[in-house]
């Protein structure tokens, strides 16, 4: 390991231009958002291990985290009519969101007022009149009002409003519904800090839902989400080890509760020891990913850039599949990776041709394993209707990605994200030093994360 300038911490970074620098050779003006830097250094101590494999860890985060933190339940397409609902789960915990009758969404415990028989199957969706508990038959309105007691001259203690459904507090951005178990949180808006300004120019509410791919993973949900928030790991795991594959990135954290990274496709890379051609650079992004399906790479236009180019290739190749205009796209919001997080367990990747939500959860029984929810987010056509949601394809532990359709050649580029895993879960438990070492740059989205946990746990 080679001695490197010493600087104080949290100072260094890769050598040549950063995102902000590298973005402004486009054509097109990006996003002000993308222009935006905002890091700031949050120590250097390493992450106890016990953090993800202990039980009591874990029952510290279902008591003091999950039921405070406003998390996303599903899409507003999920639920479009009045009696449809949906149930998100998490932990211990379980919410039904509906729509009712005048349109308005709400969210109830997942739990009879009678003798606390769950009303609607885990992880389930569809529609109903009302809700009515399966084991003694207690019928509630979409309202949450108790409309119904069988045998009810036994309960003359129970009226329709003293045992009513109990209400969680709900909110919508994005054509995202969101849920929050603790009826003293902050409101969704505060919590979202500068999502909305961030993403005005995506029009993220008027996407649908392509694909939903569920996989179990063997890791914890911190880690199962942090393997996806750095390209630290680029190069080696989806590189093969080539030397000069990372991209240019920028790291940000803003506020308590959004972090970010966006990573360029198709820039020159200054660790290359001789830099390529803007030719050589189409050829390796024609190569990747071929928006056109053609098969000879097309000859550079005197003084214009790979990335140009391909921007353009591939929104005319998606303007055609799914009949819409995306000229107004800008080079980085068609190629980049732009990754947004909102804590605790959300991911929402805005750009044109990667254009996916994540979300991560705890499996109650095992701080082990984790589920990891992926979809596939596509613009609306503006005059015709969107499909109905997709049913979730579940994959196991063992299953590969490339069995979801719909993934494309990302099927195999999250089976090197995820093969990772169950390796890092049996480290955790065989490594004597006990805890991970994070870079000060590169990872600072992780120890975001970790602060977070830690202030709720705390407070």
């Amino acid at each position: 390991m080679a001695e490197s300038t010493k600087l104080a911490p949290g100072e260094a970074r890769a050598p040549g231009p950063t995102y902000q620098e590298a973005i402004q050779r486009d054509a097109t003006q990006p996003p002000p958002a993308f222009l935006e830097y905002s890091y700031t250094f949050m120590g250097d101590e390493d992450i106890p291990y016990s953090h993800y494999t202990s039980p009591a860890y874990a029952e510290r985060e279902y008591e003091m985290l999950w039921p405070r933190v406003w998390q996303m339940a599903c899409r507003e397409e999920h639920i479009p009519e009045g009696g449809d609902y949906h149930v998100y789960d998490i932990g211990h915990l379980s919410a039904i969101v509906t729509r009712t009758d005048a349109g308005e969404i709400k969210a109830f415990y997942n739990a009879c007022m009678h003798r606390g028989t769950q009303l609607k199957e885990p992880e389930s969706s569809g529609w109903c009149a009302s809700f009515r508990c399966p084991f003694h038959g207690w019928v509630y309105s979409l309202e949450g009002e108790l409309i119904e007691v069988p045998e009810d001259w036994d309960f003359p203690h129970v009226s329709a409003q003293s045992h009513r459904l109990r209400e969680l507090k709900v909110g919508t951005w994005g054509g995202f519904v969101f849920v929050n178990f603790d009826p003293d949180a902050e409101p969704l808006e505060d919590f979202l800090g500068v999502l909305p300004e961030h993403f005005k120019d995506f029009r993220i509410e008027d996407r649908f839902i392509e694909t939903h791919v569920c996989k179990r993973l063997p890791v914890n949900w911190k880690a199962a989400e942090e393997a996806f928030m750095e390209a630290y790991h680029v190069k080696e795991t989806h590189a093969g080890g080539r030397e000069f594959s990372e991209p240019i990135t920028t790291y940000d954290v803003f506020g308590d509760n959004v972090n970010r990274f966006i990573h360029t496709i198709g820039a020159p890379n200054p660790r290359m020891p001789e830099p390529p051609s803007e030719q050589e650079l189409l050829e390796q992004m024609w190569g990747r990913r071929g928006p056109t399906g053609e098969e000879e790479v097309p000859k550079l236009p005197d003084g214009m850039t790979a990335r140009d180019y391909y921007a353009n290739a591939v929104k005319q190749q998606l303007g055609e599949e799914y009949d819409q205009d995306f000229t107004d796209y800008s080079t980085a919001q068609t190629l980049d990776s732009i990754e947004y997080f909102l804590f605790p367990n959300f991911f929402i990747f805005p750009g044109l041709s990667l254009p996916m939500a994540y979300r991560f959860r705890p499996d109650v029984n095992d701080p082990d394993f984790a589920y990891f929810d992926l979809y596939f987010l596509r613009p609306k056509h503006p005059d015709k209707a969107p499909p109905p949601p997709p049913e979730p394809i579940y994959l196991d532990v063992d299953d590969s990605w490339t069995k979801a359709e719909g993934l494309g050649f990302l099927g195999a580029v999250y089976d090197q994200d995820t093969d990772n895993l169950a390796a890092q879960t049996r480290g955790f438990k065989a490594c004597n030093k006990g805890a991970q070492t994070l870079g000060n740059y590169q990872e600072i989205r992780i120890r975001h994360v970790h602060k977070r946990v830690k202030d709720y746990l705390e407070s």
